[in-house]
């Protein structure tokens, strides 16, 4: 039975390995200065290795301590709540306020969101910002990182890093895939039924598996992330249902059984519903073998 939630424990064990063997590649510099990097927003150059980095970013936070850049970080936003000794502080990364960020004196500014044209403010008093926003593919997770490493200098550790996640992703796929044939998965962000599709990040997380994603037939304006009604869910009767609004939302597994009309579904009669923590099933940095591995866990035990 799969009744109780998965919060990843030895997966996280697992990533704290990444991040320890990033540091571990030590302080010194694998970049040549200036770097140039071309992003979504355009080209940005750091003229030297930065010492003073603010990340707005929860999945660059974890990138950048995992590549051995941690001792380059002076502050990070809110919502960075991993590793546990990243500096949060207040500043937020959805409302980025100017003077708040200029007042920690950094020399390069990692974001994932430009409201109301905070880039050009932040460039305008000499602060090179990098834009690295939500990605929908592997090959753009492993260049924002690859990226990270370049403008911090730690290109070697970034290598390793990116190694070492394609390496032991490629090993859980292969081991798990041949049990995930035939099976659908329904993957839940929200109570109210908001899903994530095969357009998503996290929907390719499943399409590696090659599971079926019922969110895929909703999605016909490929958003990524569909509404579904608890009525298409129950028909559509999903082997495997993922909870990523454990943390956000007190959602469980049992809380999912005792919805009306859900004992129809397969995964709730045969107790294939597990819980992941919130932010592994929604950032793309290091952790994401973390989500691979809860997810071969809960393909083992069906």
């Amino acid at each position: 039975m799969l009744r109780s939630s998965i919060f990843v424990a030895g997966a996280v064990v697992a990533a704290l390995v990444v991040l320890v063997s990033g540091a571990a590649a030590g302080p010194a510099a694998s970049s040549v200065f200036p770097v140039t990097i071309t992003t979504k927003a355009g080209k940005v150059t750091v003229q030297k290795r930065p010492t003073r980095i603010i990340s707005l970013s929860p999945t660059a936070t974890e990138s950048l301590f995992a590549i051995g850049a941690g001792p380059q970080v002076v502050a990070v936003d809110d919502q960075s709540d991993y590793p546990k000794n990243a500096p949060k502080t207040t500043l937020s990364g959805f409302t980025p306020n100017v003077e708040a960020i200029a007042a920690y004196r950094p020399d390069l500014v990692v974001a994932s969101y430009d409201p109301r044209g905070v880039i050009s403010s932040l460039n305008r008093l000499g602060i090179p910002v990098i834009l690295h926003g939500a990605v929908t593919t592997f090959k753009g997770a492993y260049q924002q990182i690859r990226q990270l490493g370049m403008v911090t200098g730690r290109e070697s550790a970034t290598k390793r890093v990116i190694g070492g996640m394609k390496s032991k992703i490629g090993r859980i796929v292969k081991a798990s895939r041949p049990k995930a044939g035939g099976l659908s998965v329904y993957h839940e962000l929200s109570p109210d039924f908001y899903s994530a599709s095969s357009n998503s990040f996290v929907g390719k997380v499943y399409e590696a598996f090659g599971l079926e994603n019922i969110a895929d037939k909703a999605d016909a304006a490929g958003t990524g992330y569909p509404q579904l009604s608890a009525e298409y869910i129950v028909s559509s009767s999903p082997d495997l249902i993922v909870l990523a609004d454990s943390v956000c939302c007190g959602q469980k597994p049992s809380t999912v059984s005792g919805r009306p009309g859900w004992d129809r579904i397969s995964a709730v009669r045969t107790g294939s519903i597990v819980s992941v923590h919130d932010s592994i099933a929604s950032r793309w940095g290091p952790r994401l073998v973390s989500f691979f591995r809860a997810m071969s866990l809960a393909l083992a035990r069906l």
